[in-house]
């Protein structure tokens, strides 16, 4: 007989067997996780730590590597899915996680693209206005998601309060559709390799004009909003508030409010 005998296909009862041991290796897995996260929240209560424990910055680049890592099998929505549920879950444990929806007119859609970023684990209040979800990302361990399709410029506010910043673009994969709404809270927003700044002018001058006068900085940007007088621009790389490539941009009333990762299938 030849080498390249044909591979022998498992029986139906063997790959639920192979199933059921892998559901007990994954519930010994979760459930040393949730030990390992408690036990974080205690040590930081006995250090009498009790700030926001949220990393933006780190859970993408958590996120970068499992997406990066070899698989034959799962696709990157269930992996982000997972790793976002099990993220919320261990701050959950670290104090009053909360996150608070202002939707615009998709609430819904919005509401959708919350729990796909930041799981099921927090508690979530759908708030009539944007202004709510801004005192809710102003609060301790709060998060404001607010729509970039908005009637009022609510991003023009974050230039009067620079511990507000934007962390977040949702959603954070292309294939879930396209940007639609923006993650805030008091959080450091740090570099991650892959970034997506935000920056807000109250120049009158067109959204081409102004991307052409920033382009002569060497500065790349898209405009992504433009509502009462003001105008939102995503940017390429990552500038800090007073990054000297936009001091002589367009506009009197000017700055930068933040970055998001980019999204993960980009």
């Amino acid at each position: 007989m030849g080498s390249d005998a044909t591979v022998a296909t498992p029986s139906l009862e063997e790959v639920r067997w192979r199933l059921d041991a892998i559901d007990t290796e994954l519930l010994k897995l979760l459930d040393e996780l949730a030990g390992l996260a408690s036990a974080v929240a205690a040590a930081k209560r006995a250090s009498g730590d009790s700030g926001f424990g949220l990393r933006p910055g780190r859970e993408a680049q958590i996120v970068r590597k499992l997406l990066a890592a070899p698989r034959t099998g799962a696709g990157d929505a269930l992996i982000i899915r997972i790793w976002r549920e099990i993220m919320a879950d261990n701050l959950a444990r670290q104090g009053p996680y909360h996150l608070g929806v202002f939707g615009g007119r998709e609430a819904a859609r919005t509401v959708e693209l919350t729990r796909l970023r930041f799981g099921t684990a927090p508690r979530l209040s759908i708030l009539p206005t944007a202004q709510d979800a801004l005192a809710i990302a102003r609060a301790p361990w709060g998060v404001g998601v607010l729509p970039l399709a908005a009637d009022t410029p609510w991003w023009g506010r974050l230039l009067a309060e620079p511990k507000l910043k934007v962390f977040a673009a949702l959603p954070c994969l292309a294939t879930w559709g396209p940007q639609a709404a923006l993650a805030v809270a008091d959080v450091e927003v740090e570099p991650t390799g892959g970034d997506q700044p935000f920056w807000v002018t109250d120049s009158p001058k067109s959204a081409q004009a102004i991307v052409e006068a920033l382009s002569q900085t060497d500065v790349a940007a898209e405009l992504i909003a433009d509502a009462g007088g003001l105008k939102l621009f995503s940017l390429s790389g990552f500038f800090q508030p007073q990054d000297e490539r936009l001091v002589r941009a367009p506009g009197d009333l000017t700055g930068v409010i933040g970055a998001a990762p980019e999204q993960f299938d980009v």
